[in-house]
């Protein structure tokens, strides 16, 4: 149990650091082959910040664990919501004036809705997860379409601004590129390694390893980049990360995953988990989209996520305690 403990510990750290390493490395590659700033911020960056996610999955599922490939893709999102843009919002009030953001978010709820849907008779075949990969192959089309063409918004300006700040020389983000990848895999190994011995040493399932221990940890790469562009007033660029990391959660990460193994999950994911992370989209959705004007998550807003997102961590902890 120690040395599980310790894997998971030293794991999530590397899974940080790496993450953003491999972010800043793609991200100026992006930058110097000229590729439109905007475009990096919706597909380079929102890549990047989903990659733990994906990889852990990906592994988890490839060892025989599906059920903690889908509570970190679900519990991510219900983090990234609830606790990163709650947190966020409390540091500073987010106003969302970006057209492109306003457009992704009902896409998100109708996402969310469609993965629902799928799980909705209790397991995700191998047919539907290729469903959820080729609609996500759709997005990136979209993505790259919207970031070719949108000459002016908001989001493109955060993103300048952000590329401006950590430039660096080619050849040194080529070396971050390749060491994050690296590092990134040997710490979602070892975070995995862990989760899975602490989940039977103490008797606790793996979706609630899941939901908790690995769906935050790999959601600290978003936690760390929403809080650093609201702290510098880039407010699309906070609301982009958790947006653009949910939908990869959703379509590539539990698609990816459930390609690999087919997943069975329990009534518990739908009355619970499914229904918490979509109560929480449609809430971010009324609140940030901003019908007649630019939309905005106030802190009382802020303070409600994040509530929201405690509440349902004391009852996971506690239905678990007592199953």
């Amino acid at each position: 149990m120690a040395l599980a403990s310790i894997a998971v510990l030293i794991g999530l750290v590397l899974l940080v650091w790496s993450a953003g390493r491999f972010v800043e490395g793609a991200a100026n590659i992006a930058r110097h082959l000229r590729m439109p700033p905007l475009l990096i911020g919706m597909v380079v960056v929102g890549f990047g910040t989903s990659a733990p996610e994906l990889i852990v999955s990906a592994l988890s599922a490839a060892q025989g664990n599906p059920d903690i490939a889908l509570g970190n893709a679900y519990g991510s999102n219900i983090a990234n919501i609830g606790l990163i843009l709650g947190l966020t919002a409390l540091v500073s009030p987010i106003v969302v004036q970006s057209a492109v953001l306003r457009r992704e978010l009902p896409l998100l709820a109708s996402v969310t809705a469609l993965s629902a849907w799928l799980l909705w008779n209790g397991q995700l075949s191998r047919v539907e997860a290729v469903a959820l990969l080729v609609v996500f192959g759709g997005l990136m089309v979209w993505t790259v379409w919207q970031g070719i063409r949108t000459r002016d918004d908001a989001l493109q300006g955060d993103v300048s601004s952000r590329m401006r700040a950590s430039a660096i020389p080619v050849r040194v983000a080529l070396r971050w590129l390749v060491a994050g990848l690296i590092i990134l895999l040997a710490s979602s190994r070892a975070l995995v390694w862990g989760a899975v011995r602490i989940a039977t040493g103490i008797g606790v399932s793996d979706l609630v390893i899941g939901l908790t221990v690995v769906a935050i940890g790999t959601s600290l790469p978003e936690l760390a980049s929403s809080l650093i562009a609201a702290r510098k007033g880039e407010h699309d660029l906070a609301v982009g990360n958790v947006v653009g990391s949910n939908l990869f959660n959703t379509l590539a990460v539990v698609g990816l995953a459930g390609v690999i193994r087919p997943m069975h999950s329990g009534l518990e994911i739908l009355a619970r988990d499914v229904l918490t992370v979509g109560a929480m989209t449609v809430f971010l959705f009324l609140i940030g989209y901003g019908f007649r004007k630019p939309g905005r998550i106030n802190r009382l807003e802020g303070a409600a996520l994040l509530a929201g997102y405690v509440a349902y961590m004391t009852y996971l902890l506690m239905y678990s305690a007592l199953v």
